[in-house]
């Protein structure tokens, strides 16, 4: 009988709306279509997360922004919800923990999960670079983040750390 040493394929947290999941503030979903992806899905590495969802914030909700001054996020109607988006990042943070994940594929441009980008804060639709809340703390604890416009970088990140283990 031969027995397998082969290590379970790495976990990749990844953003709910590139599945299809309605969790955008909108209620829109953001599909990613990419061979890398399907492959993925395929070996059963994706876990997938909203965490402004996973935090309570309802599907629509107000649109929100890190406002630069103060830190905090805030609904373009003046709601402070920056506690929800801190819980949304923790709960992120205990599944990449839970699962051993090393890479997360996120949200470009979201308040949380925007790797190198965000918008600035005045509801103007204008983009500055930055990072979301959930990024920001994935990040502090070692977890590489990539956008959807980065996802062959991170195929090759993975594909090394894959040939390591």
């Amino acid at each position: 009988m031969m027995v397998s040493n082969l290590q379970p394929l790495g976990k990749i947290l990844i953003s709910g709306c590139f599945l299809g999941q309605r969790v955008r503030y909108n209620g829109e979903i953001k599909p990613l279509i990419n061979e890398l992806l399907t492959l993925w899905q395929q070996q059963g590495r994706l876990i997938s997360i909203c965490p402004e969802v996973i935090s309570g914030l309802p599907v629509p909700r107000p649109a929100a922004e890190i406002n630069l001054v103060s830190g905090k996020v805030i609904t373009v109607d003046g709601s402070d919800v920056t506690e929800k988006f801190n819980q949304g990042a923790q709960q992120a943070l205990k599944l990449c923990q839970q699962h051993n994940i090393e890479f997360a594929l996120l949200k470009e441009s979201s308040p949380s999960c925007g790797s190198t980008t965000i918008y600035d804060g005045t509801f103007s639709q204008q983009k500055i670079s930055g990072a979301g809340v959930t990024t920001k703390l994935l990040r502090q604890h070692g977890i590489k983040v990539y956008s959807e416009d980065s996802i062959t970088a991170l195929a090759e990140q993975i594909k090394a750390s894959d040939q390591t283990s």
